[in-house]
Parts: structure tokens; sequence; C-alpha cells
């Protein structure tokens, strides 16, 4: 175990100043944000139906895209830290994709394929699934540029827990599935719901693929662009502390799941 070092010589004290510009660097628009607007604007803000109404669906969306993640992407995850197959680290390396894909030319891609010309999007327009400035598309959208987070997560939670436990569990008479649910599963569970509230809270700070896909309905961060396009600078203010706060709490749950509350208090 490190301990703290007593005595700051010079390399302490030059990365500490430069990691100080690096966290003001952070802090000072998030701050400057949050305090350039007034408390009867935000509250006018919650009041606005179209603004509620944005942030509703965003975080309904948002959630569809961690639940539809979290059966496809977890069952991926385990089999990626448990077994070993030829082109893994393909797999591995498309998983984290979406994160080096500019969003924007995403939302073309996923034009491409759920688009109304498209053959997948008029086989499934034709059972009523529509993509186009539909919820559907923003689910797809969110769930394209956020998978990466959920899959990382829950695969290096699957990594940590001993396989010898699984062995030891199927020695004793359970099965294969029984090992999984009543062992594995609950050991990672922790890092597994830190990576979806890690995907949800991208999900809902999404905005180069869904404003392609699926403009309409606005989520928030469509919102807060067409507020400053259309009415400047003063009335997408109030939208984006929203959008912070919300942010926020993403930050406070990630912090709770991934070092515990008594952790959390005592970092103060």
């Amino acid at each position: 175990m490190l301990k703290p070092n007593r005595r700051p010589n010079g390399l302490t004290l030059t990365f500490a100043a430069l990691g100080a510009l690096l966290l003001f660097f952070i802090l000072l628009p998030l701050v400057s944000t949050l305090l350039g607007t007034t408390p009867a604007a935000l509250w006018a803000a919650l009041a606005d139906p179209e603004i509620l109404g944005a942030l509703g669906l965003t975080f309904y969306a948002a959630a569809w895209a961690t639940v539809l993640a979290l059966f496809t992407g977890v069952p991926l995850a385990y089999l990626l830290a448990r077994h070993a197959f030829p082109g893994k680290r393909w797999v591995e390396g498309l998983i984290q994709l979406p994160v080096v894909v500019p969003h924007t030319a995403a939302g073309i891609a996923l034009l491409m394929v759920f688009g109304r010309e498209a053959p997948l999007g008029r086989a499934l327009g034709a059972v009523g699934l529509r993509f186009v400035d539909d919820l559907p598309g923003i689910v797809v959208g969110m769930l394209f540029v956020s998978l990466p987070f959920l899959v990382t997560a829950a695969r290096e939670a699957f990594a940590a827990v001993d396989p010898e436990l699984e062995r030891v569990a199927e020695t004793l008479g359970a099965t294969r599935w029984q090992a999984f649910r009543y062992v594995t599963l609950p050991l990672a569970a922790r890092g597994i719901a830190a990576g979806a509230v890690m995907m949800w809270g991208r999900g809902i700070s999404e905005f180069g693929a869904v404003v392609i896909l699926a403009y309409h309905p606005k989520i928030m961060p469509v919102l807060v662009y067409e507020r400053f396009a259309g009415f400047g600078l003063r009335a997408a203010t109030p939208v984006a502390v929203l959008l912070i706060l919300a942010a926020l709490i993403v930050f406070v749950l990630l912090r709770l799941l991934l070092v515990g509350p008594e952790q959390v208090e005592s970092d103060f």
C-alpha cells in the first residue's frame, strides 16, 4: 500500500500545479454556467412544458437504451471476460469503435440502416417501428454511442471475479446457469451497475447521432442547441443548467457505486 508523501518535492509541486490547471479548466465553464442563470429563470424553465417534455423524454430514451444494452452487452461482456476465442481482440476493438467514430457520422451511418428508404428501415416501418423522427430513433442513437461504457465496465467486473468460485459452485451441484446467477452476477453487480449509470448518463448527453436520425421529438441536448441557435445564449442557459445538474446526479451515483457511501463521506 502506497503511503502519502509528507514532504512535497519539486516534482510533486509542479505536477500538482499542472493538475490544478486541468481541474480549473473543467470546473470554470461548469460553475460559470450554473451561476449564469437566475433562480427565476431556472424556475421558469422547470415550468416550461417543452423543457419538461424534453427532459422526461431524454431520461426515458436513455433508460431504454441502457436496458437494451444490459440484455445484450452483459452476456457479451461475460464471454469476453471468461473465454478466449478467435477474433476476440477484434470484438473488443469493435465494441470501442463508437467512442472514436464522430457522432454526426454515426448518425449518418444509423440513418443508412434505419432510415425510411433503407431496407431494414422499410421492413421495420411496415410493422409500425419507425426510427426517423421518433422515439426508437433516439434510443438507437443513444445506444450506439454509449454502449461501450456498459460493456467495458461489465467485462472488467466479471474479470475481477475469481473463476474458481464458479467451479466450486459447480462441484457443489450447481449448474453453469446457477453458478452465474448466484455467484458471479452478484459479485459483479456493482461494476455492472456503475457501467449502466455511466451509459445512461452518456445517453442523456448525446446530440450528434440523435439530431440526424431523430431531430423530433426533441431531447434536452437538441433543445439546448435549438434555443441557442434561435434565441441566443440567455435562452439556452437555463436548459443547459438543467442538463448539467442531471450530469452531476449521474456523477454522484457513479461515485456511490464505485467507492461506496462510506468512502465518499471520508473524501470530504
